[in-house]
């Protein structure tokens, strides 16, 4: 039975999202809510590769999120007006298990939504929305919330060591726990810059953990990921190249956040680095590229960061990036979970 509702629930999902892209798509086109491009002068490279797009809609990250809202609520009302009704019994808002990643989702989209408005009307440092030092700060104020509810309401101060066992680390949880969900959320919002790239990585790794959830018995959770997956399914699929809209901060940061804390609340941390790789290989190259800057007197490393853009400016197709980064995803993931379930014995 819980397996067919998170199938379900995934596929209700990709449909709903596919009937309201439309709206959301039209509002962002008649209100000129396009991307900015960053101008020739502070990054030539970027410019000249990306020109292009410029005013192309962002926000489309909206499209992933009103959608959990309609999914999750209609089916909390089904469960409070007829708890013993087939529609009732497809609710998966719970205390346990949804209600902090949920919590964090909506209020880190919110967050984005606003500085992708800002980015568009080119208010802010340099006319680009928040600053990279505002960006860290909200994302470690919101980390910090939710290590607090994590720890004090979910009583959790327990972490897994694959192959080895569980450790009671105390309040240490609180600032473990910050670090990984601040870090995801800016190592994904640094992703976020090729036609479908995030998109891609995101679906497999929220269905990665969707199977994770579901074997250690969290079918809410589970089926929370799988509401994603069929959000981003609707959202690759009007983004196949060229993109109709890209998915900007209110996506990727709250996407990013969401998936740290599930991978706290699955208690799969030490599998993050993998799952995460060129999430995590994104914005090495971008602090790499920054301390060189700092400290070599300009001189880079890359030609151009996230990575992504070097391989762009060495020659490299979008396309090429795109679908190499996809596969990448999909094997480490599948490493990933080979490994997990030789450590729990399935």
């Amino acid at each position: 039975m819980f397996i067919i509702k998170i199938f379900i629930l995934t596929t209700v999902s990709f449909l709903v999202a596919f009937v309201i892209t439309p709206f959301i798509t039209n509002i962002l086109y008649k209100y000129k809510l396009g991307k900015q491009i960053r101008d020739e002068d502070s990054a030539p490279i970027f410019f000249s590769l990306h020109k292009k797009k410029e005013g192309t809609p962002t926000m489309g990250g909206i499209i992933i999120w009103l959608t959990m809202i309609v999914v999750i609520l209609t089916c909390y009302l089904a469960f409070i007006i007829f708890p013993t009704s087939k529609l009732g019994s497809l609710n998966f808002f719970s205390r346990s298990q949804t209600l902090l990643p949920l919590g964090a989702f909506l209020a880190s989209a919110l967050v984005g939504l606003v500085d992708d408005y800002l980015g568009v009307r080119k208010i802010g440092k340099k006319g680009g929305g928040l600053s990279m030092k505002h960006k860290l700060i909200i994302y470690f104020a919101i980390a910090i919330i939710g290590a607090l509810w994590f720890y004090f309401k979910l009583d959790w101060d327990v972490l897994h060591v694959p192959f080895i066992g569980n450790f009671n680390i105390g309040w240490w949880i609180i600032p473990i726990f910050t670090f990984v969900v601040a870090s995801t959320s800016f190592s994904v919002n640094e992703t976020d810059g090729l036609d479908g790239l995030v998109g891609g990585l995101l679906l497999i790794c929220f269905a990665g953990f969707g199977v994770i959830c579901f074997s250690q018995g969290k079918y809410d959770l589970a089926t929370f990921c799988g509401v994603i997956v069929g959000a981003l399914i609707t959202f690759l699929w009007f983004n196949i190249p060229p993109a109709r809209f890209f998915m900007g901060d209110t996506g990727s940061m709250s996407l990013g956040i969401t998936l740290g804390i599930i991978a706290m609340l699955t208690n799969t941390l030490v599998y993050l680095p993998l799952v995460a790789f060129i999430f995590i290989l994104e914005s090495l190259s971008v602090i790499i590229q920054m301390i060189s800057k700092k400290i070599r007197r300009g001189k880079k490393i890359f030609k151009s960061t996230p990575i992504h853009h070097h391989f762009e400016a060495i020659g490299w197709s979008e396309a090429k990036i795109v679908m190499r980064s996809w596969l990448l995803g999909g094997v480490l993931m599948v490493i990933t979970l080979i490994v997990y379930m030789f450590d729990k014995g399935i």
